[in-house]
């Protein structure tokens, strides 16, 4: 046994290096960045299942009617688009939400 230690202490290093290696070649080839990637405008129907129910004229008006959906319980969310700003609900809350905007949006 006195024999394989000085072997075992000489050959751990490289079994440790090389699995910390295969390790990091694995993770980095998941084919996932950690680094996001940057988001892009679309057009207003290119959200899935978001449906646009209001384009604000300019930040105030989108705080002012964000802030009438979210007291409503309504989720929204602002989203820039190809086409200008517009408030996002899901589908199956578009029109109570519409009905809640109507009347607050300027013409």
């Amino acid at each position: 046994m006195s024999r394989l230690d000085p072997l075992f202490q000489l050959v751990l290093p490289f079994l440790i290096v090389g699995a910390i290696v295969v390790l990091a070649r694995w993770a980095s080839h998941t084919g996932r960045s950690f680094v996001p990637r940057t988001a892009h405008r679309g057009k207003p129907d290119e959200y899935g299942l978001l449906v646009p129910v209001a384009a604000p004229a300019d930040n105030e008006e989108a705080l002012r009617l964000t802030t009438l959906l979210d007291r409503a319980g309504v989720r929204n969310t602002l989203v820039q688009t190809t086409q200008g700003p517009r408030i996002m609900v899901w589908g199956d809350q578009a029109p109570r939400a519409r009905t809640l905007l109507r009347g607050h949006t300027q013409p």
